[in-house]
């Protein structure tokens, strides 16, 4: 159940959100809340085990905030994961004193640390585990953030015990960042990747345009120090006019290392090209990062060098910055290993946690938190920015497969808004080679606006 360790950890959570800093203890089954230096107290008195399981086989239930007087983010019931049917009333007041029977906090470990998905051997081909095998997938609520709209309630309830604090207030952001696997569709390869890039063009995407262009492309991106500006992957200026339009700042993701050639990217950090768009990206106040390679996700030394080698290059082009991040690539992720690689690589953030089958709340929720290592039973430096959608996810034919079109960005934008009721963060990654189409660059465009509802729905 909880540990010393796992208490403390959640008080800093529920400081962050709330804005106080609050007391808990558990003992014989009940879970205590309180406020230093005042009266009150709210008390979970209903533990539930499968909190602390690596499992997904237990029920679900819903709960209507409404019925017992609480305002809800979401107009529909509440999802309400539990190995026990839910008691009515749900919440019990009393002068200075509040009952919930339901383990708020323990749905907040399950899902904030991912303790579901520990040791589980149902994975995909990449070894990741998927989101059609995941509680929230099975049971309808993935794409809702329902730690935050828990949180939302429990706020209510601490109004009530409490009536003369005053709570944290939030307000919704947006952040956008973008993995370069690709700086260049037809530089940093031989001639036999030239030709297959071209069959590519012709054959796949029946693109003539860009296969006339390829050889002088290529070529060039030879003789120079430069991404060349017409490659079709080098959207790179356009990303950071997008995002200082909308006045939001741009994080690249590089890859340093090559751990799986037919997976990895074609390049290398210290190379001319790359050294120039790293400068290009600092200079103009966007933020670099990290993307480790395909094999480094059970590998904490390779995360450590490659994390190192990143952070020499940009030293090297006078780069400083407050934070380094990053994702790991294709997402893959052990969350018995890989998020300690990161802690211990020294890095302040990873935005890993997104499914790549489906959009939506992995993690439960859409704001950044501490991270806490369950298996360990300790707290970390590390900060979780949960990933909310990605573009293949939605668009791609091997996920969701909703293509270029106005379902795609209804998706995206639905998302957006399950983020904006709650005030937090919708964090969209959208990888600089991944504009196939004029409609790929609309959609972007469209989702980083704040465009009112009613115009949104006529576009």
């Amino acid at each position: 159940m909880y540990t010393e360790a796992s208490l403390r950890w959640l008080e800093v959570v529920l400081a962050e959100r709330f804005g106080h800093a609050f007391q808990l203890s558990f003992s014989s089954g009940r879970m205590e809340m309180r406020l230093k230096d005042r009266q009150g107290m709210i008390t979970f008195d209903s533990p539930d085990p499968a909190f602390h399981q690596s499992r997904s086989d237990f029920p679900c239930f819903q709960w209507l905030p409404t019925k017992e007087g609480f305002e809800a983010p979401d107009a529909r019931s509440l999802p309400a994961p539990a190995s026990h049917p839910l008691t009515a009333p749900l919440v019990e007041l009393a002068t200075e004193e509040a009952v919930v029977h339901y383990d708020v906090l323990g749905l907040m470990i399950w899902m904030l640390t991912r303790q579901e998905e520990i040791g589980r051997t149902d994975l995909d081909e990449h070894q990741r585990f998927p989101a059609t095998s995941s509680h929230a997938y099975r049971h309808g609520y993935l794409e809702r953030p329902i730690v935050d709209e828990w949180l939302a309630v429990l706020g209510q309830i601490i109004g009530r015990v409490w009536p003369d604090i005053a709570l944290k207030r939030h307000r919704f952001s947006v952040k956008v960042s973008h993995d370069v696997d690709r700086p260049a569709r037809y530089g940093f390869q031989n001639f036999a990747g030239l030709i297959r890039t071209l069959g590519g063009d012709v054959l796949v995407r029946g693109d003539m345009k860009s296969a006339i262009m390829a050889p002088f492309l290529w070529l060039n991106s030879r003789r120079t120090h430069e991404i060349q500006r017409e490659d079709p992957f080098n959207t790179f200026s356009w990303l950071m006019d997008q995002s200082e339009k909308y006045g939001l700042t741009s994080a690249f993701y590089f890859i340093c290392g090559r751990t799986d050639p037919g997976k990895d990217a074609l390049y290398d950090p210290e190379m001319p090209q790359i050294r120039q768009l790293i400068r290009a990206i600092h200079s103009r106040g966007h933020e670099i990062g990290l993307h480790p390679s395909y094999n480094t996700y059970n590998r904490p030394a390779e995360i450590a060098r490659e994390a190192e080698r990143l952070r020499r290059v940009c030293a090297e082009e006078g780069v400083t910055q407050r934070e380094w991040g990053g994702r790991m690539h294709f997402l893959r992720w052990d969350q018995a290993t890989t998020l300690r690689a990161w802690n211990d690589a020294g890095m302040t953030y990873d935005s890993t946690m997104s499914y790549a089958d489906r959009p939506g709340f992995r993690c439960g929720t859409c704001f950044e938190y501490p991270a806490f290592d369950v298996v360990e039973q300790q707290a970390m430096g590390i900060r979780i920015r949960p990933l909310i959608a990605m573009d293949c996810t939605v668009i791609a034919k091997r996920y969701l497969g909703l293509g270029s079109t106005e379902a795609a960005f209804q998706k995206f934008n639905a998302l957006k808004d399950e983020c904006r009721k709650v005030g937090g963060t919708f964090t969209l990654l959208w990888h600089n080679s991944y504009f196939g189409s004029e409609q790929d660059f609309r959609i972007y465009s469209r989702l980083l606006s704040d465009e009112p509802a009613a115009l949104r729905k006529k576009n």
